[in-house]
C-alpha cells in the first residue's frame, strides 16, 4: 500500500504533464495527413481544377497573362522570395544549422534535424511521382522549372526545413520570446514561399496547399518525436534554473 501510494503521484504527474499534449499533437498528425489524404483525392478527381485556375488567372492582367499584377519590383521581390524555398538555400541552411548544433553539443537535436528535412525531401519526390500531375499551363511561367507540380515541392519541402529547424531549435532556447520569433520566422517564410509559387505560375494553389500540409504534418512528427525523446523543453529550463544562479 505505502509503495502503491508512493509510485501513484508520479504517475498522475507524468500523464498529467505530457498525455495532454500528446493527445493533441496525435490528434493534430491524424488530421493532417487526413486533410492531405482528401485534398489529394480531389485533385485526381478533377474536381479543384476551376478553383486553381480562377486564383492562377486573378493574378494576372487580363490583357496579358504573361503580366502578373502589382509593380515590377514586386515581381522581383517574389522571385527573391522563391528562391528561399530552393534546394540550394535549403540544404546549405540544413548543413550549416545541423554543424552549429554539433557545435553546441546538442549531438541528437543535430541528427533529428538532418534526418527530419532528408526524409521530408524524399517524401516530397515520392507524393510529386505518385500523384503525377502536370505543371499548370493556363499562364505563362516566371520562372523555369521541370519536375511535377503537386505537391508543391517548394512550399513543402520549405515547410519541413524551416519549420522543423524552427520547432526543434526552438525548443533548445532559454527564453520564451525567442522560441515564438523562431516558430513564427519559421511559418512566415513557409507560407511566403509557397504563396510566391502561385504568384509566379508554376503551382496551381491545391499544390501549395498540400505542400504545406504535409510539410507541416512531417514537421509536427518529428517535434513529437523530439519531445518524446530528446525532451528539449526540459534541458532548456535546466539550464536556465542553472543560468538563473550565476551572476552573469
Amino acid at each position: 500500500m505505502n509503495d502503491q501510494r508512493s509510485r501513484k503521484p508520479g504517475i498522475m504527474g507524468w500523464l498529467s504533464r505530457f498525455e495532454p499534449l500528446l493527445l493533441v499533437m496525435f490528434a493534430a498528425l491524424s488530421g493532417g495527413v487526413l486533410l492531405f489524404v482528401s485534398l489529394t483525392g480531389e485533385v485526381l478527381e478533377g474536381s479543384t481544377r476551376g478553383f486553381d485556375e480562377a486564383i492562377l488567372l486573378a493574378l494576372r492582367q487580363p490583357g496579358d497573362l504573361s503580366i502578373p499584377i502589382g509593380p515590377s519590383w514586386l515581381t522581383h521581390a517574389v522571385k527573391d522570395i522563391t528562391s528561399l524555398g530552393g534546394i540550394t538555400v535549403l540544404m546549405m541552411m540544413t548543413v550549416l544549422v545541423t554543424v552549429y548544433l554539433l557545435l553546441d553539443r546538442q549531438r541528437a537535436v543535430a541528427i533529428l534535424v538532418l534526418a527530419s528535412v532528408l526524409g521530408g525531401w524524399a517524401l516530397s519526390t515520392t507524393l510529386k511521382l505518385g500523384v503525377a500531375r502536370s505543371r499548370p499551363d493556363i499562364v505563362p511561367h516566371l520562372v523555369e522549372v521541370h519536375d511535377l507540380s503537386f505537391p508543391s515541392g517548394h512550399a513543402m519541402v520549405s515547410a519541413v526545413t524551416y519549420l522543423t529547424l524552427a520547432v526543434l531549435i526552438s525548443g533548445t532556447r532559454r527564453y520564451r520570446s525567442t522560441r515564438i520569433f523562431t516558430i513564427a520566422v519559421g511559418i512566415l517564410l513557409t507560407l511566403m514561399i509557397g504563396a510566391s509559387r502561385v504568384y509566379l505560375g508554376v503551382h496551381y494553389p491545391t499544390d501549395v496547399l498540400g505542400g504545406w500540409c504535409a510539410g507541416a504534418t512531417w514537421a509536427l512528427g518529428c517535434w513529437i518525436i523530439a519531445r518524446r525523446y530528446i525532451s528539449l523543453s526540459r534541458g532548456t529550463e535546466g539550464s536556465a534554473r542553472i543560468d538563473a544562479g550565476s551572476p552573469d
